[in-house]
């Protein structure tokens, strides 16, 4: 099981830099269409949102990758009983 959280760490550093890379692309294409002042907000407002949550897929797969998620609840000496 350690092994697959690990393998799912690496998924999620690369989703991270694709999904922005596919919501810039979009953007500009979008904005190219329509070059208006209430386009460029929003998706500006778009990408803007997405930066953080990306960066947070790459924190968190970073994590799972050198294994911060190794011990579940059931091997937790911490549990209240």
């Amino acid at each position: 099981m350690n092994q697959l959280k690990r393998l799912f760490g690496v998924i999620w550093i690369l989703l991270g830099p694709v999904a922005i890379y596919y919501l810039v692309k979009t953007a500009a294409g979008e904005i190219a269409k329509k070059p208006m002042t209430d386009t460029w907000i929003q998706w500006g407002v778009f990408v803007v949102v997405a930066l953080p949550i990306a960066a947070g897929m790459v924190i968190f797969g970073y994590y799972a990758l050198h294994g911060a998620y190794d011990q579940g609840v059931e091997d937790s000496g911490e549990l209240i009983h």
